[in-house]
């Protein structure tokens, strides 16, 4: 064999193993449904990314750039191209596309001012602001965007039903944070939960027969009085959070986890037989300001509890592509794991 032929052999050799090393460096022992972890974003903070029907795109918030705070993106995840579809103004937030057409929707605050809205009070601790978000439609290239919700306050988390013909979101239109329903084109709006607290996240299971949501609803007298000087103050306390599910009526309402934890982004798989979502009820790194969030999975009627990342920083925001191959999430896996900077990452998902 010739020393140019080995020499060759060699360099293939020693960039597969710098491929290998850099596939291994984002995948950790013990997520066994996850293969060939790749990561799709490089800089500035990405989060809530949502596949397309077909698998050929994402839709995802991000800051970056000349953005101060999030904007509404498509990944093209053949070419790797990414482009902003929202107007680059005020804040975005929960976008998701229409399957079966060529649109999406999103939530923005640019109708309510062109800056960033004010971040919450750091006395109040760890919360989300609830801002001046309204759900909008438009194009997937951006264009055509219509306002699709008029309502003083926070209307936000929107996602769309399989068929493509309802929008489930997060209102405080009522004084309290309940989850609501409209036909696509904002006409049609329906109350479907009572209950004081907060019922939020939501998205339709694929059969389009159930909602999958977060819900925290306060039960003593202590818990009662935080939540009003929450809701005084337009905002929300994560800390504690359940998953729970219902008929798309509203009917049925039943709590899926009771792990006393931040367990929030509920997804359900194609099959139905599962729900993946975030929390913090494996965190172990004990004295950190921020709890650590891994991904887990449930079945709908509570059993079968499972672990799904082991990372030692956030791994959330997950979803399983329409035909079950895909997972999409949000981390900080990776050489940004110091900086705590967040990234897009797909793997193949392996039952």
């Amino acid at each position: 064999m010739s020393k140019v032929t080995m020499l060759g052999i060699c360099v293939l050799m020693i960039a597969s193993l710098a491929v290998a090393q850099t596939a291994d460096s984002l995948w950790y022992e013990g997520e066994t449904h996850m293969r060939n972890v790749k990561q799709l974003t490089f800089g500035g903070e990405n989060a809530e990314a949502y596949f397309s029907a077909d698998g050929k795109w994402l839709v995802y918030q991000a800051t970056r750039d000349s953005f101060d705070c999030d904007q509404i993106f498509t990944y093209n995840l053949e070419s790797g191209e990414s482009k902003l579809v929202s107007t680059g103004t005020g804040a975005t937030t929960c976008s998701f596309f229409v399957p079966g057409q060529d649109e999406l929707v999103f939530c923005s605050t640019h109708e309510h001012g062109a800056e960033c809205p004010l971040k919450p009070d750091r006395s109040l601790g760890y919360v989300w602001g609830l801002f001046e978000f309204d759900v909008y439609k438009c194009k997937t290239d951006g264009s055509g965007l219509v306002r699709l919700t008029n309502e003083k306050g926070y209307d936000a988390e929107a996602a769309v039903s399989p068929d493509g013909k309802e929008i489930v979101f997060t209102s405080g239109r009522d004084g309290d944070l309940e989850l609501y329903k409209m036909n696509i084109d904002g006409s049609n709006v329906t109350r479907l939960t009572h209950t004081v607290g907060y019922d939020g996240g939501p998205f339709f299971s694929p059969d389009g027969k159930h909602i999958i949501y977060r819900a925290f609803h306060p039960k003593t007298a202590d818990e009662f009085a935080r939540w009003q000087t929450l809701w005084a103050n337009q905002a929300v306390s994560p800390v504690r959070l359940e998953i729970w599910i219902m008929d798309t009526d509203g009917n049925n309402q039943r709590q899926v986890t009771n792990l006393n934890s931040a367990s929030f982004c509920p997804y359900v798989h194609p099959s139905g037989e599962w729900v993946m979502f975030t929390t913090t009820y494996a965190d172990s790194m004990g004295n950190r300001r921020m709890p650590n969030f891994d991904l887990f999975r449930i079945k709908p009627d509570g059993s079968n509890l499972e672990r799904l990342t082991y990372g030692p920083t956030f791994d959330g925001f997950p979803m399983w592509s329409y035909d079950g191959k895909k997972i999409v999430w949000a981390s900080n896996r990776g050489k940004h794991e110091k900086t705590s900077e967040t990234n897009i990452f797909i793997a193949d998902w392996v039952e």
